[in-house]
């Protein structure tokens, strides 16, 4: 609907001045609820964010204490089998004939063989730690500034909301200010169109169409509703009529 603040004088009914003011009033408010009940689920997108970057690092945390429990397993592993090479070494000073002897070599080889797979994977498991600090450490800067960014959104959208519920406040008052300066009859038939149409019970008429439902006029209907001199309503969508006038060139 084409702004009428600037062209009332235009207008020869009050009512139907005073209904335009009050459709831009309403549509201001609506405009303001919609934008003010919007702004929480901003702020939970926010929250689903910063709650994704701190499952990121929760993820490497864990990820680092697995390699720990790792490391501390084969360390335990690798211990039992030096203990039991070291123990080996001690008996094969005892041993009396050639067969123990090799008997005891081939445990003592297989012995080093295990020492040296433990000591590969705790080498594997050692630098999978480093590249896993590494990369805490990039998760951990990635949350700290996903938190700063948070933090500044939520603040805009904190003042944003209470400057749109002071407005509509201030809306509210206006409106109340100008629906008390319409005739009964003239809200009534307002109210119950906007009840029926989504708000929006008023429509400019314009090239001889309705400009909401954008159905043609009968030529005398539009001729009537030019005068702006009595409500008339739109025979397609009952919507209340008025006719803004096209500015004419300056010469």
């Amino acid at each position: 609907m084409r702004s009428a603040r600037c062209v009332f004088h235009f207008f020869v009914n009050t009512d139907l001045q005073r209904l335009i003011e009050l459709q831009e009033l309403d549509n201001t408010a609506e405009r303001l609820r919609k934008r003010i009940d919007e702004i929480p689920a901003e702020q939970q997108a926010l929250d689903a964010r910063l709650a994704q970057r701190a499952a990121a690092v929760d993820a490497v945390k864990q990820q680092l204490a697995a390699n720990q429990t790792s490391r501390r397993e084969i360390e335990k592993e690798l211990a039992a089998v030096q203990t039991l090479l070291s123990k080996f070494k001690n008996q094969l000073m005892e041993v009396k004939t050639n067969k123990e002897y090799q008997a005891m070599q081939k445990e003592m080889a297989h012995a080093d063989e295990e020492v040296s797979a433990h000591e590969t994977r705790m080498l594997e498991r050692m630098v999978e730690a480093d590249g896993l600090a590494v990369e805490l450490r990039a998760a951990e800067a990635a949350l700290k500034a996903e938190q700063a960014v948070v933090d500044g959104e939520r603040a805009r959208l904190d003042t944003e909301r209470a400057a749109d519920q002071r407005q509509l406040e201030t809306t509210q008052g206006e409106r109340a200010r100008v629906a008390s300066q319409i005739s009964s009859d003239a809200m009534r038939v307002f109210e119950r169109i906007a009840g029926t149409r989504k708000g929006l019970a008023m429509a400019e008429a314009r090239d001889g169409l309705c400009s909401v439902c954008h159905v043609r006029l009968r030529p005398q209907v539009f001729n009537d509703v030019r005068r702006n001199d009595q409500l008339i309503q739109c025979e397609s969508c009952s919507r209340i009529l008025y006719y803004v006038p096209v500015p004419t060139p300056a010469s």
